[in-house]
């Protein structure tokens, strides 16, 4: 793996913890940070196997783009573009004033990234 690739993937794994530290937290659930950090996990793990491949990563944040891009090398992924296009929403949304996600939404955006981050860890060849 490209010294590169595995930055990606650390970056990426950060913000998987910190989406669950988010989500399960007792006192202070934050669902829009776990939202935001779902969301972030699953660009970076997708700009890992970009980057992986040689592929300039592109610098967005859009899910479908970077899925685009992952299917020419996983073209059975395809079926992914519904549920990035929901998660996607998080990379913005919940960070400003006027919209708050529920803890519902932070179950579901950390189980859309946990399919992501497995598939594409898969791919890399680490543990899942």
């Amino acid at each position: 793996m490209q010294p590169i690739t595995a930055e990606w993937v650390a970056k990426a794994e950060g913000d998987w913890t910190t989406a669950h530290l988010a989500y399960r937290s007792r006192k202070t659930p934050d669902y829009d940070a776990a939202c935001f950090h779902a969301q972030q996990c699953a660009e970076k793990h997708l700009k890992a196997l970009i980057q992986e491949a040689g592929i300039p990563v592109p610098r967005t944040q859009d899910l479908v783009a970077l899925l685009a891009i992952a299917v020419t090398m996983e073209p059975s992924w395809s079926w992914l573009d519904p549920d990035l296009r929901a998660l996607g929403v998080y990379a913005v949304t919940v960070r400003y004033t006027s919209t708050f996600a529920t803890r519902t939404d932070a179950r579901d955006a950390i189980r859309i990234s946990r399919i992501v981050r497995g598939l594409i860890r898969e791919a890399l060849g680490l543990p899942t």
